[in-house]
């Protein structure tokens, strides 16, 4: 998922080899909120005793740093591709994954985190349709993160308020969206009927984000999607399934989710709105705190709505976007009083491209989250930054 132009393109024989990716940079200021509010599953930073209220950091933006390559061909009327994706970060979290917070700190010699988001191949033709077969982003919210403004930039700053930052930054994740993840699958997608494409697939099942035993899976998880363009309006909708299967059989349940949204574009100006609800798919990663630990599933939903305006070279833009989370019954409310009822975020910013490869950008970002019980933490963000595509 890289905003990026094409900066090599060689050709040898029937085969042709392309380069680009991006470097991205920027400054994050955070004001944590210094409350005694406990919110489970609230993306505001918080501190509490005498923690420092407020954190800086140079950190990567909602993209990481990326190195994309990609071969092509047509042999015997099919064209036939391969597509390798390296994701790089900055800050120094070399424990586990880079994009979660290692639970260490940035110390000196520690380094960054290689994330290997993208690795599948593509065949087929505009008559038959096309084959993915491999890991890419899921087909769930990636409408909504790829026409996210902040994509270059910061938006929410999650981990990069905190002295284990992650590979990359929030934007909208969690505030009106969950994040679309890269998944292994194999997908088919029908010819262009008049603007149309569908596409269908299934997915290696994934476990609950900290899930404290891996779970093997009977079925593959499903997914699907209807994407419409015509002139400057595009339409979309997705679907997403997949069987959950807890330690005991009690804890077992269903996801289910669905999104729809879209974008207008016109003249200097664009609009972009999405929706999505759903059962056991939780709230900001696919999955996280989606049932109540025995297997009853609770229900979400959230929305991002946006609008931007380019004059010359800079453009200006604004979002705000919120993902409710629901109890799945009285005994989980019981047992869990201080879950998230609510992430909330507005962003406001300006992204001037000097170049046409470089862009300079700042934002401001106010955040909020939101217990059951009443508590709640309120926090905002500064950052002034650079993204280099090529």
């Amino acid at each position: 998922m890289s905003q990026s132009a094409q900066a090599l393109d060689l050709e040898a024989g029937d085969w042709k080899f392309s380069v680009n990716g991006n470097v991205n940079v920027h400054y994050i200021y955070s004001a944590c909120d210094n409350s005694t509010a406990t919110v489970t599953g609230g993306l505001a930073c918080n501190t509490s005793g005498d923690q420092q209220d407020n954190s800086s950091s140079i950190s990567n933006g909602l993209l990481p740093a990326a190195l994309t390559f990609g071969i092509s061909t047509l042999q015997k009327g099919y064209d036939i591709a391969a597509h390798f994706g390296l994701y790089p970060g900055i800050s120094t979290n070399d424990g586990g994954s880079p994009n979660l917070e290692s639970g260490g700190s940035n110390t000196a010699l520690g380094t960054t985190g290689m994330d290997v988001r993208q690795v599948y191949m593509t065949f087929g033709n505009a008559s038959m349709g096309s084959f993915t077969l491999g890991r890419n982003f899921g087909l769930f919210g990636f409408d909504a993160i790829i026409n996210d403004m902040t994509l270059p930039g910061v938006g929410g700053s999650g981990a990069a308020s905190s002295g284990a930052p992650a590979n990359t930054t929030l934007g909208g994740i969690g505030y009106g969206y969950i994040y679309t993840d890269t998944l292994a699958q194999i997908d088919y997608t029908t010819p262009d009927f008049g603007g149309l494409k569908l596409t269908v697939g299934v997915f290696d099942p994934l476990n609950p984000v900290g899930a404290t035993a891996p779970t093997r899976k009977s079925a593959p998880g499903f997914h699907g999607k209807a994407a419409f363009t015509t002139g400057p309006i595009y339409l979309s909708a997705t679907f997403i399934t997949q069987k959950q299967e807890g330690v005991t059989d009690a804890s077992d349940f269903t996801s289910t989710g669905f999104d729809v949204g879209g974008k207008l574009t016109f003249g200097p100006g664009e609009v972009m709105a999405y929706y999505y609800s759903g059962s056991g798919m939780g709230t900001t990663a696919l999955f996280n705190i989606a049932s109540d630990g025995l297997g009853h599933e609770r229900d979400s939903d959230g929305f991002i709505a946006q609008a931007t305006y380019k004059l010359g070279d800079t453009k200006l833009g604004v979002n705000y976007g919120e993902s409710k989370l629901d109890y799945a019954n009285n005994a989980d409310r019981l047992a869990n009083p201080t879950l998230v009822e609510k992430n909330s975020k507005y962003t406001a910013g300006v992204y001037h491209s000097l170049t046409a490869n470089l862009t300079l950008l700042a934002e401001y970002s106010g955040v909020k989250s939101e217990a059951h019980n009443g508590g709640e933490i309120k926090a905002n963000n500064f950052n002034v930054g650079a993204f280099l595509s090529f």
